[in-house]
């Protein structure tokens, strides 16, 4: 079974045991501290501090928290752990939001700053968006685009992800493209001259990226690095994570909208007591519009409302 391994703090695990708490399983192996099942991939947390992602979608799933120990960290069209020196100059980063979340859309953003403008942008407090509240990612998102920063964002809709992904494409593909169409838009933008470097926030190996690339008929750009975590180490990348998840945010207001209650982010149990309430009140094929289908919270949900009327026939 393919597999990636990282070894994560303390810290990092008890974050990972609560991004994950609505898909632990009850009675984890001996020897772990959690073990978990998300999308297809199994998770399992040792007291070592290793952490085993196997299956579908492993690779993606562990480079949300680190690098994989056995993968040759090196520049350019691999992955490394160092930032490239330009991050501190002229350049364009990319970042994506939504992709661990069952309803929403995928947006992807590319910012170019200038390297005049670095100052101004750590001012306003550009940072990881993570670590904002989504009220303060609306407002720095704002401030960014007043400050006149170059940048292009991309949204893939419910509807056409999932057609998309029942024509076979992977998540990993759906995102290399948004990553690539963003930047190649801000780069036409910015012309090639005053441009030092592009980092992308890391979610794939860079050869896997270019593989995407290339089944589209479209090349990997000059200058392009790629690490995990970019978006602590350049303040463009900062920039593209936060219009990304602003736009993610914005959209998930608008979908909780139409369906008339406060849609959950992420991929817990309380989504998959949502995804049955739609499926309740809609049909089955109205979550095509607002989630991507192929996450195991759908058929979590249909299973909450098979055991819903099985109790009901008892009754």
């Amino acid at each position: 079974m393919s597999q990636s391994v990282i070894k994560a703090s303390k810290e990092v695990l008890k974050k990972m045991e609560e991004y994950y708490k609505g898909q632990l399983k009850s009675n984890p192996p001996v020897h772990t501290l959690f073990a978990a099942k998300v999308n297809g991939c199994s998770i399992t947390a040792y007291k070592s501090g290793k952490v085993l992602f196997q299956g579908k979608s492993h690779e993606s799933e562990a480079m949300k928290w680190g690098h994989s120990p056995d993968k040759n960290q090196h520049s350019q069209n691999q992955s490394h752990a160092t930032p490239p020196s330009f991050v501190n100059q002229s350049h364009i980063g990319s970042d994506e939001a939504g992709s661990g979340d069952f309803f929403g859309p995928l947006t992807a953003a590319a910012a170019y700053v200038a390297e005049s403008k670095i100052p101004l942008l750590k001012e306003l407090g550009v940072k990881d968006s993570k670590a904002m509240s989504d009220d303060k990612i609306q407002e720095i998102a704002k401030q960014i685009k007043l400050a006149e920063i170059p940048y292009s964002l991309m949204v893939l809709h419910n509807e056409k992800y999932n057609r998309l992904q029942q024509k076979g494409w992977t998540q990993g593909k759906m995102k290399a493209m948004l990553h690539y169409h963003a930047i190649m838009k801000v780069k036409d933008r910015t012309g090639t001259n005053s441009l030092d470097g592009i980092l992308v926030d890391q979610f794939c190996q860079p050869s896997v990226f270019e593989r995407h690339l290339k089944s589209e008929q479209k090349r990997m750009p000059d200058k392009i690095h790629f690490i995990t975590k970019a978006e602590s180490h350049s303040i463009a990348v900062a920039a593209a994570s936060i219009i990304a998840r602003a736009k993610f945010v914005k959209e998930m207001d608008r979908l909780s909208g139409e369906v008339g209650f406060q849609l959950q982010k992420g991929a817990s149990k309380k989504v998959d007591e949502q995804a049955a309430k739609i499926i309740r009140s809609r049909g089955k094929q109205a979550l095509d519009q607002y989630s991507k289908v192929h996450f195991s919270n759908y058929q979590k949900a249909e299973q909450i409302l098979k055991l819903k009327n099985e109790q009901r026939k008892r009754k």
